[in-house]
């Protein structure tokens, strides 16, 4: 087996976890350790074998990891985190704000390219895996239109905007494809829809002592790039209540083009995720991504990418030859 990919977790909540229980099932990667702002001493990971380190000792491992997987908050951690950290390491993030991936872009690729780093930015499904599907539908049905419905499922980034609002204790957020939406799509129709006719969002909120639920009802459905073009509902829950029916973490959705290839044909293309744990399918392609990170470094090629830059081959443990034979 060539060398080992070793690998570093910086952040240890759903997406840390998932990372650590991805590592585990790819065999060309070892963990070096997690790296939590928490007492490490606190901190338990899924295999007690895993070491533990204050994140303020990153600076000490910078020979020790070949890719450190960033796994903060879109909305404050990884902003603020990511371009110190870019500086040091190759990296690889799940960014996930898309009015602001141009921003954060250039905000990684400075550091990275003047200190020979390179940094995968916005890897995950969506922006991601359904990046990619947008960009071949429109490749190869450049007379069409493309759609994306996300859900029914928990999104971790507007879960996380929901629970940085002043008087939010804790709470999850839902989104709801409209199945009307969709099928309109599927037939061909090409309807143009608007950002609130093809989803809505459902909010679960256990409010702090003393917190006006008011105040914090406009605060989140007034947020903008998380919930001010859609209509949005706040549900005001108990803890005992957020404990019993919202711990699981499903997601998923689709992405479709729907095109003509002449006056005769029209032609769809559909790519669709069902998601058992949201965080453990982003954190498995954050594990892919980090060993494209590890090889394009290796090539060179050094700076702020995103999934569109990287070719498929470089994800896959096999060998270009391995590829051609068995998948081509």
């Amino acid at each position: 087996m060539s060398k080992q990919i070793r690998v570093g977790i910086a952040g240890y909540g759903n997406l840390g976890r998932g990372v650590e229980a991805a590592i585990g099932k790819n065999p060309d990667m070892t963990l070096v350790g997690i790296f939590t702002r928490r007492a490490p001493a606190d901190l338990l990971a899924l295999s007690p074998q895993t070491p533990v380190y204050a994140m303020d000792a990153l600076a000490d491992f910078q020979h020790a990891i070949d890719v450190l997987i960033l796994c903060g908050g879109s909305k404050d951690d990884l902003p603020a985190q990511g371009p110190r950290l870019a500086a040091m390491f190759n990296t690889v993030d799940s960014f996930d704000t898309h009015a602001r991936i141009p921003e954060y872009f250039a905000a990684m690729d400075k550091p990275a390219q003047a200190n020979g780093k390179t940094a995968l930015i916005s890897i995950g499904w969506d922006p991601g895996m359904f990046s990619i599907n947008r960009l071949y539908g429109e490749a190869l049905l450049p007379d069409g239109v493309t759609y994306t419905f996300w859900g029914k499922g928990l999104s971790q980034g507007h879960s996380d905007a929901v629970r940085r609002v002043p008087g939010v204790k804790a709470g999850v957020q839902y989104t709801l494809p409209s199945p009307e939406a969709i099928e309109r799509v599927r037939s061909g129709a090409r309807p143009e829809l608007s950002t609130r006719e093809k989803h809505t969002r459902e909010c679960f909120v256990v409010l702090a002592e003393g917190a006006d639920a008011a105040t914090v009802e406009r605060a989140i459905i007034s947020m903008p790039n998380y919930f001010a073009d859609y209509d949005t509902r706040v549900n005001f829950i108990s803890e005992d209540e957020l404990r019993r029916d919202h711990q699981r973490m499903p997601h998923g959705g689709f992405v479709i083009r729907s095109g003509n290839t002449s006056e005769l044909h029209a032609q769809v293309i559909e790519y669709s995720l069902q998601l058992e744990s949201n965080p453990e399918f982003t954190a498995s392609v954050l594990v892919a991504y980090a060993r494209a990170a590890y090889r394009l470094n290796r090539q060179g090629q050094f700076g702020a990418k995103t999934a569109f830059d990287v070719a498929p081959g470089l994800l896959s443990i096999k060998s270009a030859a391995e590829l051609r034979e068995q998948l081509l």
